[in-house]
């Protein structure tokens, strides 16, 4: 069974880059008929916290992303501790001693000498007595998972193809800080291959995560899961990243932005496929496809979000947004005003026109006339902005926007809006006659 999982850290709200992550393997999982799960990364207790932990459900419950399961990495440490037994104990883990400064004059001095920056092994040429020694100075080691550079490592990847890496270009990586807290690696393969995860798709980043990961998931024994890496968000600009804040899922759901817009042009941003504005998420499944994934940076632009939320508000049928309109406002109002809205909040504005009250315009004396006729040839019929302009255009003689205007000015105090043939109805008789006796009184 297709098993994959989004691995969030809650130590922040879930932004567009991580959305589309948790998206991605959720349309890999519900395509394949397989299972998603929520993994809470929360290992790193000083910087987790619980109300994040809080934000990443509702953010994923709003957006429909529904795991089937989920686990908590602060729960499952006592796996983490047997799999570092076990591979210390087969010599893939070895203690090291250096501090952050030590390790950058290391840094320093092999790109001085043209060399790949990458931890020489120091920690392994210490003695035993060189240990005990730091020990006795009160200095806890830090930890290192050994690379066996005779292993070269390969995998075909989803989406970039053929990988390969060299073993002897890759530090040693620390899995394990000196106070016995964990980093990401070791903890990440040890639920992959607990919780039956068979494929992991995540960003480009994380590539070299991966060659490392392999060897991992090979000295425990266990099966490869299929690796894939999509290209990262870029905005029009550059890097999202200093961006994030403002493209978070809620500041978008502040700004009034559909999930189901967040979903239909993350879906396919980055692939061939165009993002078009499909609420339909049965449509999107069928044509995902890692095959349609490309390797040049995924453009987000805010405004081709905001193009496809009003496009999806006015595709909305009555049914479905009834509860979320202005009291009052039925199926003839929602058709009314939807044309005219950006956002589903829009709906109050524009409700208001037939509740009122309204601007006031300032008419000139000609305009006021008009409307005093407007008034004597109001008949409440079945379409009665139909009749009061037909009857206006051949007593007055007025046509176009003369002819129209004013009358919009003074029944809704703007210049533009909805239909006013569907308007007028909602308005009521009684309100339009008001309306119209006011502007022409002036």
């Amino acid at each position: 069974m297709t098993t994959t999982r989004f691995a969030p850290s809650p130590t922040g709200r879930l932004h567009v880059g991580n959305i589309r992550t948790a998206l991605h393997n959720w349309m890999l999982a519900r395509k394949a008929g397989g299972e998603f799960i929520l993994r809470i990364d929360d290992t790193d207790a000083a910087r987790s916290k619980e109300e994040y932990v809080e934000a990443i459900r509702a953010d994923l419950a709003w957006l429909g992303l529904t795991a089937d399961r989920e686990e908590r990495q602060s729960k499952r440490l006592d796996k983490y501790e047997t799999a570092f037994q076990a591979l210390r104990e087969a010599g893939r883990i070895y203690p090291a001693y250096e501090t952050q400064q030590e390790l950058e004059l290391k840094r320093k001095v092999q790109l001085g000498r043209g060399l790949p920056p990458i931890y020489d092994r120091g920690a392994l040429d210490m003695s035993n007595e060189e240990r005990a020694t730091k020990e006795a100075e009160g200095i806890a080691p830090h930890w290192r998972f050994k690379l066996d550079h005779e292993e070269e490592i390969s995998w075909e990847d989803g989406i970039r193809g053929a990988s390969k890496f060299d073993p002897r270009l890759l530090s040693d990586p620390v899995i394990r800080r000196a106070d016995g807290s964990w980093l990401y690696m070791l903890p990440s393969t040890v639920d992959d291959i607990d919780m039956g995860v068979t494929q992991v798709l995540r960003g480009e980043d994380h590539v070299s995560n991966t060659a490392v990961q392999i060897q991992m998931f090979t000295a425990m024994d266990a099966v490869v899961p299929a690796f894939a890496h999509e290209a990262l968000l870029v905005g029009r600009e550059g890097k999202l990243s200093k961006r994030l804040g403002s493209l978070g899922c809620d500041s978008l759901r502040k700004r009034g932005i559909e999930p189901e817009a967040i979903i239909a042009v993350l879906a396919r941003l980055g692939t061939s496929l165009p993002v078009e504005a499909i609420s339909d998420r049965a449509k999107l499944l069928d044509t995902f496809a890692l095959s349609t994934f490309g390797r040049a940076p995924a453009k987000f632009d805010d405004a081709d979000l905001e193009r496809i939320n009003t496009a999806l508000v006015h595709a909305m049928p009555y049914d479905a947004v009834k509860h979320r309109l202005p009291e009052g406002m039925d199926e003839a109002g929602w058709h009314a005003i939807q044309p005219n809205i950006d956002i589903l909040d829009d709906a109050e504005e524009w409700w208001g026109l037939v509740t009122g009250p309204i601007e006031h315009v300032d008419f000139s004396d000609a305009d006021r006339a008009y409307l005093g006729q407007a008034v004597n040839h109001l008949r409440w019929s079945k379409d009665p902005w139909v009749e009061l302009t037909s009857a206006l255009k051949e007593t007055t003689g007025r046509k176009g926007k003369a002819l129209f205007l004013p009358l919009r000015q003074a029944l809704t105090g703007m210049d533009h809006g909805p239909d006013m043939g569907e308007l007028l109805p909602l308005i009521g008789e009684t309100k339009t006659r008001a309306r119209l006796e006011r502007a022409a009184a002036g």
